[in-house]
């Protein structure tokens, strides 16, 4: 991938020029005295600079990093064939205002069959058109990598990058000052060893909880962290499984039984699911780090409609977007907030129980929604 300048080991603002084999490069060169280089990427990279999108098709890149000191975290967005998600998505963040100043890649997979190809075509076509971002890149798988190696890769990738990261999925919907809260909570704990995500979905709809607190377990659904943290992140499920149960600690992890993550690893273990969520989980769990979580929702998850690989129907964890700017205000001392985990076991409790998820399943299928 392409090397880059960095100021204080991260780089700051990247500007991408497309090049097809022709002369402009020794005038890039010329104009932009930086470090610079090209690469024959495994997938088409499309980037613009600033508001434009260009789309040369070859598939080398010249990335030149111009200017120093940039603060605001790159957003990841993970996108596959749901065009309309992807189109709310992107609306939602244009919404806020650090979008014009957030670098945006987007990691477009590749269809897993012919009759996945059209509806990754008219999201490819989509994301191409998109405007509004300080910088845009695109990602375009030449195959299926199934989001959990998508994820794994591009957020390693970019982590690296960038020390820091925002990540989102394209069945999801930000509030108008999401990007504010995420790249405020990114500053006020960079320095904090024992927080190593930040979590902006709140499916409990729970008035009790404060507007942030800090909890062991990692949601997924609007999320940031760190190269710091995430190098903590260890894919293999068999290891973390194995040490979940010598530390006897898979009943701590499932919120006192109360919720299936234990079996969750397992079955990703056996191949029956591939998330990569659950062993980010596992992974901060038993390096006793922690999440900062909002008890007022900046993210809305739409895909359960049936739509996405991993979510099925029932409407289980809406959420109400919170309208207005959420402050961050380091917690002090940092340790987990018990009454806040007391929320989620009670929520799990309720909506997880045998009755529940069976009421559920006869409502859904009355409904005509046979969604998992």
């Amino acid at each position: 991938t392409p090397t880059s300048t960095t100021t204080g080991g991260r780089p700051s603002d990247w500007v991408s020029w497309h090049l097809s084999r022709n002369p402009l490069l020794p005038c890039a060169k010329e104009k932009h005295p930086l470090a610079w280089t090209t690469s024959a990427w495994p997938f088409n990279c499309w980037a613009g600079a600033r508001k434009s999108a260009s789309t040369v098709k070859p598939t080398e890149c010249l990335t030149l990093i111009i200017s120093n000191n940039m603060h605001v975290a790159p957003i990841l967005l993970f996108v596959y064939n749901r065009p309309e998600h992807t189109r709310r998505c992107i609306e939602s963040l244009l919404k806020n205002s650090l979008a014009s100043e957030s670098p945006l890649f987007i990691y477009a997979d590749g269809a897993k069959d012919s009759a996945q190809q059209e509806a990754v075509n008219e999201v490819r076509n989509y994301i191409r058109t998109i405007q509004g971002f300080q910088q845009i890149t695109l990602m375009e798988r030449s195959e299926n990598w199934g989001l959990a190696r998508n994820i794994i890769d591009g957020v390693t990738t970019q982590v690296n990058q960038y020390g820091k990261v925002i990540v989102l999925e394209d069945d999801l919907v930000v509030a108008p000052y999401f990007l504010q809260f995420m790249n405020d909570a990114l500053e006020v704990y960079k320095d904090e060893p024992k927080v190593g995500h930040i979590q902006a979905c709140d499916f409990t709809q729970d008035p009790s909880l404060p507007d942030t607190f800090l909890i062991k377990w990692t949601g997924s659904w609007g999320w940031a962290t760190w190269d710091s943290a995430w190098k903590h992140f260890n894919p293999n499920g068999k290891e973390l499984l194995q040490e979940l149960e010598e530390r006897n600690l898979t009943r701590t992890f499932d919120f006192n039984g109360k919720y299936g993550f234990t079996r969750m690893l397992r079955r990703q273990i056996e191949g029956k699911n591939n998330s990569w969520a659950i062993r980010w989980n596992a992974s901060l769990f038993l390096k006793d780090i922690l999440s900062l979580n909002v008890g007022r929702a900046l993210v809305q998850n739409e895909g359960f409609d049936g739509s996405g690989t991993n979510c099925g129907g029932g409407g289980l964890y809406a959420s109400n977007l919170h309208l207005t700017p959420l402050s961050v205000t380091k917690i002090s001392p940092i340790e987990e907030n018990q009454e806040a985990r007391k929320v989620f076991s009670k929520y799990y409790s309720r909506t997880n129980s045998f009755w529940a998820k069976a009421i559920r399943r006869i409502k859904r299928t009355l409904k005509g929604d046979f969604g998992a």
